[in-house]
């Protein structure tokens, strides 16, 4: 529930700033504006304002048809839909999913879009996207400034990293030090994915010990993830069907080395009924080794309700102890974390150029990784409404809520400027045709070329929310 409330207020305010952002660039060159509305609303609306004769009129679950409110077109009405699959502003003059080339049948007139030189055409338009790309800028630099940033530097990692066995069949060894991607050392951990899997960069220099040795990745390394991921997906999926109690687990590509000596035991778990101690070094859970604590919590999930041995150090004497897991497989420790993040403070004047840089960073990694979207595997991977929600926290937080809304706003700026009819990226694109040959295209080849536009859209959701389906119940 919690992630459903966030998703959709999320949903909400970007919808609401990207026609926001049509409506100001509009009224800028006194373009009139019929309907600006959250949510589509076919036939009947939940809310409708409009002002005329000097008040504001109100009308809640209303049917769209009005005579007495459309004696006065040249004022705004304000609503609420109930079809959750966007929002629009409905400008005079333009071929849009609100006007047909009928409704323009008349001479053009001056408050209308179509009567605009090409320049103004193009602002209104583009309008939304500059509101949702600068409304993440905003967020993002306004979250420095409250918070500041936490990063934890490759170089601050002292074990070196744990590697997948995806990732050992690639050549790595378990705790290499990764000097180079490319020519390029990789600051986060973040930077090491983004270079071998979205932009699919093969050459890495990797410290092994003493010796620097030198890999190169597989070419097709970015779909070979994909679909590894898609069927670790399914297999986790079907689990959780055969087993209402057992949790989903996330796949470990990489992540930082981090010995499984315990920190802190924490009572009411396994490793407290066991005698478990802060300071001890478990090295072994049934048998099988388990010098990091990603393969300690690996190795638990395969005795759910079950008795295990854990070996382990206690101040360099080797010990064992029988523990019991619940449903759960948890011991109940936390380990010693051998690293330190580095935290950053930002001033307010400093927090905008730094926002400004990280969304830019944002909007560059997911342009390029939008070319896997169009693989097989990358279809797989696309996600609907249900898959954009869970990626929200299921407990509230301010900080997750309002970076997921500025990646969002991003996502929402980066698909609307592709050059798909219907789509804001159509417009502009037939508009920057038009100023180049200097021939307008006409409102007849607008409409079919955005009606084309919607059956691509609706293949799109079809199958984005196909793929939630499928996820949730095959």
């Amino acid at each position: 529930m919690i992630q459903a409330i966030q998703f959709l207020l999320a949903f909400l305010f970007i919808v609401f700033i990207h026609e926001l952002g049509h409506f100001m660039f509009a009224r800028l060159f006194n373009v009139r504006v019929e309907k600006f509305y959250m949510l589509f609303n076919p036939k009947i609306s939940l809310v409708r304002l409009k002002k005329f004769d000097g008040k504001w009129h109100v009308k809640f679950f209303a049917p769209n048809d009005d005579e007495e409110w459309d004696k006065h077109p040249e004022s705004t009405e304000w609503g609420l839909g109930w079809l959750p699959l966007g929002g629009y502003c409905a400008i005079s003059g333009m071929v849009d999913e609100t006007h047909s080339t009928e409704d323009l049948a008349s001479e053009p007139q001056e408050w209308e879009y179509r009567s605009k030189p090409a320049w103004q055409r193009f602002f209104i338009i583009i309008g939304g996207i500059l509101m949702n790309f600068i409304g993440a800028l905003v967020i993002f630099s306004a979250l420095m400034w409250h918070y500041g940033t936490d990063k934890l530097p490759l170089r601050n990692v002292p074990d070196g990293l744990y590697y997948s066995q995806f990732l050992l069949d690639e050549g790595f060894e378990q705790q290499d030090k990764i000097l180079s991607i490319d020519g390029v050392e990789p600051e986060v951990l973040g930077d090491v994915m983004q270079a071998i899997i979205i932009e699919g960069k093969r050459d890495v220099v990797v410290l092994r010990g003493t010796d620097t040795v030198a890999l190169t990745m597989s070419e097709d390394l970015g779909t070979r993830f994909l679909a590894f991921q898609n069927a670790y997906d399914r297999v986790e999926r079907e689990k959780a069907r055969e087993d209402r109690s057992y949790k989903k687990q996330r796949y470990v590509f990489i992540t930082e080395w981090i010995p499984s000596v315990i920190d802190t035991v924490h009572p009411g778990y396994a490793a407290s009924y066991a005698g478990l101690q802060a300071g001890d070094s478990i090295v072994a859970v049934g048998g099988v080794a388990t010098p990091c604590y990603t393969l300690l919590t690996q190795e638990l999930q395969h005795h759910p309700c079950d008795s295990v041995a854990i070996d382990f150090y206690r101040q360099g004497e080797p010990m064992t102890v029988q523990v019991f897991l619940g449903d759960e497989c948890k011991l109940g420790v936390q380990a010693q974390i051998p690293f330190t993040y580095e935290h950053t403070s930002y001033s307010f004047f400093r927090a905008i150029p730094a926002g400004i840089r990280y969304g830019w960073s944002y909007l560059a990694g997911y342009v390029k990784q939008f070319r896997l979207v169009f693989t097989k595997e990358g279809a797989q991977s696309v996600g609907g409404f249900y898959a954009i929600g869970s990626m929200f926290p299921a407990v509230w937080s301010w900080a997750a809520f309002w970076n997921m809304t500025a990646i969002l706003n991003i996502i929402l700026a980066f698909m609307n400027f592709l050059p798909i009819p219907a789509l804001d990226g159509g417009y502009i694109l037939f508009i920057l045709v038009e100023m180049i040959t200097r021939r307008k295209p006409s409102d007849k080849f607008l409409e079919k070329a955005n009606n084309f536009g919607w059956w691509i859209l609706i293949g799109l959701l079809i199958l984005a929310n196909g793929n939630d389906i499928i996820r949730l119940f095959f």
